[in-house]
C-alpha cells in the first residue's frame, strides 16, 4: 500500500493567505470610526493637556508622553464634526503616522469621544467610499464598514494627520 505524506511546509503553500485586517473602533460625535490598529501606540485616558496659542482649533494641546512632548489634536474639529466633549469615556489614542519626502513621521495623540474594540475584518467588508452624503472629508476616509447595519468610515490617518497639512494649517492660523 503505497500513501503519500503530506509535509507541514507543503500545506503552508496551498493554504489560502489570510485576508483580515485589526481595525480599533471608536466614537467621534454621533459617527462610528476605525483605524488600523497597526497605527496605533497606545490609548489612554484623558488627562489634562497644556494649551497652545496662536494654533488651530483642531490642536487640543501637547502632552508629556515618557519624556516627549506629544501634540494631540481634536479629531472632530479636524474633520469639521465639532470639538470632542470631554466625558468620562474621552480618550487619547496616541498613533503613528508616516511622513513624506519633505516631513519625517509623526507620533500625535488623537482625542476621541470614546473606544470601544479592535475588530477583526476581512478586507474584503472594506467598501468604496460614496461621492455623496457623508459627514466627514472624503479624503478622509480609507472605506466604509458595514457593522451590523450601521456604517463606520475606516480613517485615513495618513491623510487626517499629514505633517505637511497640519504644518500648512498650524502656519496660516491666526
Amino acid at each position: 500500500m503505497n500513501t503519500a505524506t503530506i509535509e507541514p511546509a507543503d500545506l503552508l503553500q496551498t493554504a489560502q493567505p489570510v485576508h483580515t485586517r485589526q481595525l480599533l473602533r471608536l466614537a467621534v460625535g454621533q459617527e462610528a470610526m476605525l483605524v488600523p490598529i497597526d497605527a496605533v501606540r497606545e490609548i489612554l485616558e484623558f488627562n489634562r493637556l497644556t494649551p497652545l496659542p496662536q494654533t488651530p482649533d483642531f490642536i487640543a494641546g501637547v502632552m508629556n508622553l515618557r519624556g516627549a512632548v506629544v501634540p494631540v489634536i481634536d479629531i472632530g474639529a479636524r474633520m469639521g464634526l465639532g470639538r470632542i466633549q470631554m466625558t468620562r469615556r474621552t480618550a487619547i489614542v496616541v498613533v503613528d503616522v508616516r511622513g513624506d519626502d519633505q516631513y519625517d513621521g509623526l507620533t500625535t495623540g488623537v482625542l476621541v469621544d470614546a473606544v470601544y474594540e479592535v475588530l477583526e475584518l476581512d478586507v474584503r467588508a472594506i467598501e468604496g467610499v460614496p461621492a455623496l452624503g457623508l459627514p466627514i472629508p472624503a479624503q478622509f476616509i480609507a472605506g466604509m464598514v458595514n457593522l451590523n447595519g450601521r456604517y463606520a468610515a475606516l480613517l485615513s490617518l495618513d491623510q487626517v494627520l499629514s505633517p505637511h497639512a497640519l504644518t500648512e494649517l498650524i502656519g496660516s492660523a491666526p
